[in-house]
């Protein structure tokens, strides 16, 4: 089971982060190049606990529908969205905030499996992992960038 993990150091509020990360218009925009959309749930605003968002996106040129669920929220500490329907077997994402001398930090657990038996988990380490990982790090780097430019 592949794990990525990635920590981001924001200058803005604890708060503004938290926000920005839950929130499904900023995903949207912050995942333009797949062309995220959310087409069921919560559309719309910000996620919450035992909420559930649809995406539709694309992804290695496969138009793909992917459904999560918030389970565990602790504004503006943590949060968590876990897939409940899609092309994995399992996806788990934490999302961690902490203040530490007037910045944030933020960090990033994703876990993920994919469903393929043995050519799942060889393009887990030969091609997911690399795409998911860099994918985490643009998303966290506009959310970055609108907090900072933003953080009121």
């Amino acid at each position: 089971m592949p794990i990525i993990e990635l920590e981001t150091t924001i200058a803005a509020p604890i708060a503004v982060c938290f926000d920005l990360a839950r929130n499904i218009d900023f995903h949207q925009v912050s995942a333009g190049k797949t062309r995220e959309r959310a087409v069921g749930g919560v559309t719309s605003g910000l996620i919450s606990l035992g909420e559930t968002v649809t995406f539709e996106a694309t992804h290695f040129g496969v138009r793909q529908r992917l459904t999560s669920i918030i389970p565990a929220y602790d504004r503006p500490n943590y949060f968590r969205d876990e897939m409940v329907k899609g092309a994995f077997s399992f996806i788990r994402h934490d999302h961690r905030f902490e203040e530490k001398e007037g910045l944030t930090v933020m960090r990033d657990r994703f876990e993920f499996g994919s469903s393929l038996g043995i050519l799942g988990r060889l393009a887990n380490w030969l091609v997911l992992t690399n795409y998911l990982k860099r994918f985490i790090k643009e998303r966290n780097m506009a959310l970055k960038r609108e907090a900072e430019s933003n953080p009121a």
